[in-house]
């Protein structure tokens, strides 16, 4: 009876709320007001159901809610907020790359290698100032597998996994927004390429070792969303006009 009560509880979620819990991830465009039902939805699932089970997954609360509130609050009412958040994990079917057989030199008797690409989350933004911001995280992990022969002549296998986080964030400015290069350059951790012409685009790349605790990506997500502004000190870009 218990299950059942938090069962019925679920069904009066919001359609993404339980898309997250029940596929671990949604594609959605919703205009900015739009988003608060389900980040309230989202707020009150630990009052209605306890089974661990039927949790939305971890990343939802420490980086998809805190970046769709961050977002939201410099859209427009009519601005559109577009996320495809996968959230199966990087076990999920589809997401590794074919074995490779890798040279080896003794004792190693084999090595193989493949990888999983898990591009977990983009959002686009249409901003307040007319601005477009785009963003993506991929985790790229390295896999090797390894059979060896050791001094007694036992056979051993070995694995070896490398997790590499990959952030991507760009900026597409209005047709003919002014614009000035900073006066300091990025940090160092990441790298910005700039796109000159009628409508500049800013690129900001960041590459982490990790796994990164999700709590600190998301501040360095953050950090890296505020490059491309840097680019357009306040005053330089008019807000636009409802029409």
């Amino acid at each position: 009876m218990f299950w059942r009560r938090q069962r019925a509880a679920m069904e009066r979620f919001h359609p993404l709320h339980r898309a997250l819990i029940d596929q671990r991830g949604f594609t959605v465009s919703l205009r900015r007001d739009d988003w608060e039902p389900v980040i309230r939805s989202l707020a009150g699932h630990g009052l209605e159901v306890k089974r661990r089970k039927w949790a939305p997954p971890p990343r939802t609360a420490t980086v998809l809610v805190p970046l769709v509130r961050v977002l939201t609050a410099d859209m427009r009412p009519e601005g559109v907020l577009s996320v495809a958040a996968d959230l199966r994990g990087p076990t999920a079917p589809g997401k590794a790359t074919p074995e490779q057989q890798l040279p080896v030199r003794h004792p190693v008797k084999s090595l193989k290698q493949w990888f999983v690409i898990d591009p977990w989350l983009r959002m686009r933004a249409e901003l307040r100032d007319g601005s477009v911001l785009e963003f993506q995280v991929t985790d790229r992990i390295r896999h090797r597998k390894l059979r060896k022969t050791n001094p007694r002549g036992k056979i051993k296998f070995k694995r070896k996994s490398k997790t590499v986080q990959l952030v991507r964030v760009i900026r597409h400015l209005p047709k003919g927004a002014a614009h000035r290069r900073p006066d300091t350059p990025p940090p160092a951790w990441f790298s910005v390429r700039v796109k000159t012409g009628s409508r500049m685009v800013i690129r900001a790349t960041g590459k982490f070792q990790g796994p990164v605790a999700d709590p600190e990506l998301t501040k360095a997500i953050l950090q890296m969303t505020t490059e491309p502004f840097r680019w357009t000190p306040p005053g330089t870009i008019t807000p636009r006009r409802k029409p």
